[in-house]
């Protein structure tokens, strides 16, 4: 899947989104779309990584200690 590909999703589901508000003025949309982005990405990083954080935090440009967060931020560990 290209960069822009994944670009069109994050697209469309924020369309989606609107719709189905349906009207009604979204709330925190920000901090919702990277909620509901973050978990998966870290997610499926770690199992890439094998549950290694050093390597995890390398791939994904974070210090280990804010990947650390993030996971238990999203109870990932």
């Amino acid at each position: 899947m290209s960069k822009k590909q994944i670009e069109d999703v994050v697209r469309h589901s924020v369309e989606s989104y609107f719709k189905d508000l349906r009207g009604e003025p979204p709330e925190k949309l920000h901090d919702m779309m990277i909620q509901f982005v973050e978990k998966p990405l870290l997610d499926v990083v770690m199992k890439h990584a094998e549950g290694n954080q050093s390597k995890a935090a390398a791939w994904l440009g974070l210090n280990r200690n804010t990947l650390r967060k993030k996971l238990g931020d999203h109870h990932l560990l």
